[in-house]
C-alpha cells in the first residue's frame, strides 16, 4: 500500500465521503476552506491562534501518489462496508483516472497561509479548489486537512502559556537573565499521548514557544525533518520516584545524582515519602556536595497543592542556599530552582506565577512541565476547525458562492466566495480575509501560498523550523490581541449570500 500505516490511500478519509462523488451536483469547479470559527476556549480578550501542521500533512498524507493496486485493496474493503455488509459506493473511475493521467497524485490544488502564521477567528488558513471531473472530489481530503487541528492547538496553548509567563518575566526578571524564558515551561507529555506520532506532531508545536522538552520524538523529528539538523531542544538529567526509591534513603539517591551531574543543571524529585521533612531534612545534609559540585540543582515537587508546594520549596531552597534581590526587588535564588510539572494547565501556570511573585520571589526561579495538558486534553472543538463548501461554478457556468447558516447554530456560520488573505497595516498587518476578486493590490499580496497542486509545486521548499518560530515571535508580538480579521467588503457579501440564500429558506424553495 502507498498509504501510511499499511493503509491504502483511498480510505484516509470518512467513510461517507466516499459517496459523494455521486452527491454533488455537475460542476466545472468547486472551492472549499478552512478556518477556526473561534478563538481558543473562546477567550473573548486574546483571539489569536497559531496555524501549524500544514507542512506534516502534505508531506505525509496528500503528496503522496496512489496505485492501482490502492484502488483494488480499497474496492475489496468496499465490497462490504455498507449497511448489512453490502457494497460501499466510492468514486473508483475518477481514481484510476488520476492514477493514470496524474502519476496517482490526488488531483486537487491547496493553498495555505504560512506554518507558524497568527490567525483569528473566520481566517481561511487553508483553500482547495477542484476542477472539471473532479470537483466533487474537493472536500475528499478533508479529514487529513483537518488533522492541522491539532498541532494548532498545541502551538496556540504553548504560546498562551509563554506570554502568560512572559508577564511574569516582565514584572520580576531582570533584563540579563530574560533568555531563561525559553526554558520556562518543559514539554512533559510523551506518555500522556496515544501514539508516536502524536507526540511528534504536539511536542513540535510546543517548541515553536519553548526550548524545554522531555519528548525526545519531537526534538529529534523537529532538529532532523525540519531544520536541517540545527538543534532546537534540550533537557536535563533528572530523577523519577523509581530512581529515589531504589535507594535507602533520599539523600543517597541525591547525592549520586550530584556527584554524577552535578556540575551542571540537575533535578531532583522530592515527595517520594514526605515532601515537607525532604525539604527539611534531605535539603541541607547535601547543600555542602551541592556547592562544591557547583551547579544548579531544580527542586521538583510532584503531589500536594500545587501553587503550596512551589512556594515550600522556594523558600526551602532560600534558607539552605540563600538569594539575592534583583534590580527589580525580587528575590533569585543561589544555584536552585523549582520546577512544578505536576495538574499543571493554562489557568493553572499563572495561579503558580501569581503565588511565585507574590511572595517575592522573581519568575524565574520557577520553571513548569506540562504533559496531559499540553499534548492531550483538547480537541477539534478548542478552536472549532472546520472545512466547508465556499464556491461551485455549475456544469452550465453559472457560479454561485455559498455558505452554512444553520439557524440553531450561528457559531457555525461559514464564508461564501474564493478567499485571499492579505496582511492589514492598520491593523499592525494582522491578516483579513478578501474574496480574491477584491483582495488589494498593495503589500505582500494575498499570503495564501500554493503547497500543493496535483502533486509537488515544483520549486517549493518549506521554511525551516527556525524561520517558522521567527514568524511566531514576530507576529504574536505584533499583532493586537483581537482583530478584524474578515474585510468589509467580505462581510458584505456574506451578507448579500446569506439573505438570498435565507429568502430561498423562508420561501420553502431551500426545502422543495
Amino acid at each position: 500500500m502507498s498509504g501510511p500505516f499499511g493503509l491504502p490511500m483511498p480510505l484516509l478519509t470518512d467513510s461517507y465521503k466516499a459517496s459523494h462523488f455521486a452527491l454533488y451536483p455537475d460542476a466545472q469547479r468547486a472551492v472549499a476552506y478552512a478556518e477556526f470559527r473561534h478563538s481558543y476556549e473562546k477567550d473573548a480578550e486574546d483571539e489569536r491562534m497559531v496555524f501549524y501542521g500544514i507542512r506534516y500533512v502534505i508531506e505525509h498524507y496528500v503528496c503522496r501518489p496512489w496505485t492501482v493496486q490502492d484502488v483494488d485493496v480499497a474496492e475489496a474493503f468496499f465490497s462490504t462496508h455498507n449497511a448489512g455488509f453490502t457494497p460501499f459506493p466510492f468514486p473508483k473511475a475518477l481514481f484510476l483516472k488520476f492514477i493514470a493521467e496524474n502519476n496517482g497524485y490526488f488531483p486537487v490544488r491547496i493553498e495555505a497561509l504560512p506554518e507558524g502564521s497568527v490567525v483569528y477567528p473566520h481566517t481561511p488558513v487553508l483553500q482547495i479548489v477542484a476542477e472539471h471531473e473532479y470537483s466533487p472530489l474537493v472536500t475528499y481530503l478533508e479529514t487529513v486537512l483537518l488533522m492541522t487541528w491539532y498541532p494548532s492547538t498545541v502551538a496556540t496553548l504553548a504560546r498562551r502559556a509563554r506570554t502568560a509567563i512572559a508577564d511574569a518575566y516582565q514584572k520580576s526578571v531582570d533584563d540579563d537573565m530574560a533568555w531563561t524564558l525559553n526554558s520556562r515551561m518543559h514539554d512533559f507529555g510523551f506518555r500522556a499521548c496515544t501514539c508516536v506520532e502524536q507526540s511528534m506532531l504536539g511536542g513540535a508545536a510546543h517548541l515553536l514557544s519553548f526550548e524545554g522538552t522531555d519528548t525526545l520524538s519531537a526534538a529529534f523529528f523537529v532538529q532532523h525533518r525540519l531544520n536541517a539538523g540545527r538543534p532546537v531542544a534540550t533537557s536535563i538529567p533528572a530523577t523519577e520516584h523509581s530512581v529515589m526509591t531504589a535507594f535507602a534513603s533520599e539523600r543517597q539517591a541525591m547525592e549520586r545524582l550530584l556527584r554524577t551531574f552535578g556540575d551542571g543543571v540537575v533535578a531532583c524529585v522530592m515527595d517520594s515519602y514526605d515532601y515537607t521533612r525532604a525539604l527539611a531534612e534531605v535539603l541541607p545534609a547535601i547543600a555542602q556536595l551541592k556547592l562544591d559540585r557547583g551547579g544548579v540543582l531544580v527542586i521538583r515537587p510532584d503531589s500536594g497543592d500545587l501553587v503550596d508546594v512551589v512556594l515550600q520549596g522556594l523558600r526551602a531552597a532560600d534558607s539552605v542556599f540563600g538569594s539575592d534581590v534583583n534590580s527589580k526587588g525580587y528575590r533569585v535564588l543561589r544555584g536552585v530552582s523549582v520546577i512544578q510539572g505536576d495538574g499543571v494547565t493554562p489557568r493553572t501556570l499563572r495561579q503558580i506565577y501569581d503565588a511565585t511573585l507574590a511572595a517575592g520571589y522573581s519568575a524565574q526561579n520557577v520553571a513548569v512541565g506540562m504533559g496531559g495538558a499540553l499534548l492531550q486534553k483538547l480537541n477539534r472543538d478548542t478552536m472549532s476547525m472546520a472545512i466547508k463548501l465556499s464556491s461551485i461554478t455549475y456544469a452550465d457556468g453559472s457560479t454561485r458562492d455559498i455558505m452554512k447558516f444553520p439557524r440553531a447554530g450561528s457559531s457555525k456560520v461559514s464564508l461564501p466566495g474564493e478567499f485571499a488573505v492579505c496582511a492589514d497595516p492598520g491593523q499592525a498587518g494582522a491578516p483579513v480575509a478578501y474574496r480574491a476578486v477584491d483582495a488589494p493590490d498593495s503589500g505582500d499580496g494575498n499570503q495564501l501560498k500554493i503547497v500543493y497542486d496535483h502533486g509537488p509545486v515544483s520549486g517549493m521548499s518549506w521554511d525551516c523550523f527556525d524561520d517558522v518560530r521567527r514568524r511566531l515571535n514576530d507576529q504574536w508580538a505584533r499583532f493586537p490581541p483581537r482583530a478584524n480579521a474578515v474585510s468589509p467588503s467580505l462581510l458584505a457579501h456574506q451578507k448579500a449570500v446569506h439573505d438570498d440564500q435565507a429568502k430561498h429558506v423562508y420561501e420553502g424553495a431551500a426545502f422543495a
